[in-house]
């Protein structure tokens, strides 16, 4: 999502009385790659970049490309086989030993739907949207390449003269929550092929605390591209915290909850902590972090229990005491990479275990 705000932020400030742009966008990916599908580059005629599309090797060549797509004001795709042994292809001898595609797309300033501009409300969506490319047609579609829209929880974001063909495929990516490539027959015998992308809410982290700890937890949370939302007491916190954060929010403020949410408990108050993980137990939340030893929650587990109200298995199993990852972290800065590289393995489904004992490949198809 940070890329994707990155993206549009940059855009936003091109003067197009003197530049164009074009958006280059990874929409297959075949074995070994270092970006996968939905990577994007903001390309700039005067030969600057936002973003990428590869770990750089790739992103010059796309430049000279995308440069040329905007001279044509036309799309285009463009594969690179990082695979191959020719000695003139692009990426050979990097090791990568993948097949990527790539389109090119001129992007219309003028249109405020435009493949760039219709991904801003994704950024503060917390419903997954789905962004539809068109990277491929047979015969007349009537659509053209590159052209792209936006479906979501109001559904499409422009009038689409396929939409009652592929609402069904959508449904299923939406069941599915992975990007797929997919070929669609129209009536009078043509076909589109067209990349579906999966594009989740960001991460909304939540943050109880309002000691000098709470500030790296935020940083590092914002770099990666997370919304935050910090409660405390703001009267007794440094004003650069409402810099920081995305939100900073009286103690009792109640805020909507979703599928991406995870909260942090770090007030060092065990009275504090205490209730806030009573609140946050009769929520949905998926991920109740706890800054502290373990003796410190099994107090809390045991109160519980005399009240009469023990800890569920499915309770505890949302319950992070210790919060974090064992990687020896002893600073805050340390702590807030533990904490966030955890939650990051739990909502992707991760061990958080060490790549080089991983079996599979790093991406999952």
């Amino acid at each position: 999502m940070k890329e994707i705000k990155n993206i549009i932020d940059a855009f936003q400030k091109v003067d197009f009385s003197q530049n164009q742009v074009a958006l280059a966008t990874v929409v297959r990916v075949e074995g070994s790659s270092y970006r996968r599908t939905g990577a994007r580059m903001l390309v700039i005629d005067n030969g600057e970049w936002i973003g990428g599309i590869s770990g750089g090797c790739l992103e010059g060549d796309a430049l000279k490309k995308a440069r040329l797509a905007i001279a044509n004001k036309k799309a285009a795709m463009i594969t690179y086989d990082t695979s191959d042994d020719d000695p003139y292809q692009i990426g050979v001898g990097l090791g990568c030993n993948g097949i990527i595609d790539i389109i090119l797309s001129p992007i219309d300033a003028k249109d405020d739907q435009n493949p760039i501009l219709m991904l801003e409300p994704c950024l503060d969506a917390r419903t997954i949207s789905i962004a539809i490319t068109v990277i491929g047609s047979k015969g007349e579609t009537g659509l053209v390449l590159g052209e792209a829209f936006r479906f979501d929880e109001h559904g499409f974001n422009r009038n689409c003269i396929i939409e009652s063909l592929i609402l069904p495929k959508i449904q299923e990516v939406l069941a599915s929550e992975k990007s797929v490539s997919e070929t669609i027959g129209l009536e009078n015998g043509a076909s589109v092929t067209l990349f579906f992308e999966v594009i989740p809410p960001a991460m909304h982290l939540l943050v109880h605390g309002g000691n000098y700890d709470i500030y790296s937890m935020v940083k590092i949370a914002k770099e990666i591209g997370w919304k935050v939302s910090v409660f405390c007491n703001p009267q007794k916190v440094h004003a650069s915290l409402f810099n920081l954060a995305d939100q900073v929010l009286a103690k009792d403020t109640i805020v909507q909850i979703d599928r991406q949410t995870a909260v942090i408990l770090m007030a060092h108050d065990y009275e504090t902590d205490f209730g806030n993980m009573r609140k946050y137990l009769k929520t949905s939340i998926s991920y109740i972090g706890m800054l502290g030893p373990k003796k410190r929650t099994d107090k809390m587990f045991l109160k519980l229990k005399e009240e009469g109200n023990p800890i569920s298995e499915n309770d505890l199993s949302r319950i992070y005491s210790p919060v974090g990852l064992d990687i020896g972290a002893n600073t805050p800065e340390e702590i807030a990479v533990s904490v966030i590289a955890e939650i990051k393995s739990t909502f992707s489904g991760r061990s958080g275990n060490r790549l080089k004992f991983r079996e599979k490949p790093i991406y999952e198809e």
